[in-house]
């Protein structure tokens, strides 16, 4: 009945309760009969170790059951792995089957774009180009840099395009809208290494994409002053995380419920969007405030927000 009311199939279902889908067929077959489901049956093997194999797992929480077990066996408690591994597993403890692959792209993304988690707005950029493919059979590229700490967008650039001119250009306007919100110099709102002296300047974080990896892109960023260049691991995509999660929240929800024939229109529509992410549209990852909210947090002087459009209309967008 719970499956049924919840619309699953029945294999997903048996995989959200960890039960194997003939298990489940099985226990219907006998239920369409009135007879009753045999078990839970005793489990005298698991229950003998489980105080002790919990508490090992819990004390090393890097280890798997295998590790465990081994654990297990120096203090004279001699079982099978398998046993072990059902007793972590029913006591929510068992390592996920990829654990290290995802520890390894965890540490990774600290070391690509930060040692300490931000903390404040300006502190990690995350920046990429995404495609869209218009209803004339035209793909154009957008590209788009955000904030990762506020989630704010700070701007969009449309072009046939992706090379390094629009790479710097899609800096250029993220530099102007970060400056128009927090009025003054970007250089005057980072903040500054107390042994050093000196301005911690933005990771600006990228895939290893032609137009990143071009040198003119690199003396740019350079020339900036504010800005500190950092590319993701080959293949890593999740490590630019926030910038893929926005480009896709901008074409679900706006792009493709609409039919656009060309760039200027992407162009449009993206920055109408962008106005309603930044500004109306609730973040659950910053405790459903919007980005203009979290990134104007820490801002010391009262700053000037660009009029909301009341519906995704061109007319209704606001100056640029």
């Amino acid at each position: 009945m719970i499956r049924v009311e919840s619309g699953v199939s029945t294999a997903r279902f048996c995989e959200l309760i960890e039960t194997p889908e003939r298990t489940w067929r099985r226990w219907q077959s006998r239920a369409g009969r009135g007879e009753p489901v045999k078990g839970p049956w005793p489990t005298p093997a698991q229950d003998a170790i489980e105080s002790d194999a919990v508490a090992k797992a819990k004390a090393w929480p890097a280890w798997g059951h295998r590790k465990v077990t081994a654990l297990l066996a120096a203090d004279g408690r001699w079982t099978n792995e398998s046993t072990v591994k059902r007793v972590l597993r029913r006591n929510d403890l068992l390592l996920p089957v990829n654990h290290t692959v995802i520890t390894r792209d965890l540490a990774a993304a600290r070391r690509a774009a930060f040692v300490v988690p931000p903390s404040r707005r300006n502190q990690v950029w995350q920046l990429d180009f995404s495609e869209y493919e218009t209803t004339v059979q035209s793909t154009w590229r957008l590209a788009g840099c955000a904030d990762y700490w506020a989630k704010y967008e700070l701007g969009f650039h449309v072009a046939t395009t992706c090379n390094h001119r629009d790479a710097i250009r899609t800096v250029q306007i993220a530099i102007s809208e970060a400056e128009r919100l927090i009025g003054c110099p970007l250089a005057e709102d980072l903040p500054v290494d107390e042994d050093t002296g000196e301005i911690i300047k933005i990771k600006l974080v990228t895939d290893n994409g032609g137009a990143f990896k071009s040198g003119r892109f690199a003396a740019f960023i350079g020339s900036t002053g504010v800005l500190e260049h950092i590319r993701i691991r080959r293949k890593s995509p999740g490590q630019n995380g926030v910038r893929e999660r926005a480009f896709g929240s901008l074409k679900y929800e706006h792009l493709y419920r609409h039919e656009i024939s060309d760039g200027p229109g992407i162009a449009r529509e993206a920055e109408a969007y962008r106005h309603v992410f930044n500004n109306v549209r609730p973040h659950e990852a910053i405790g459903m405030t919007t980005p203009a909210e979290r990134y104007l947090t820490t801002a010391d002087r009262a700053i000037p927000t660009a009029p909301i459009p009341t519906q995704f209309e061109p007319e209704n967008l606001p100056d640029s």
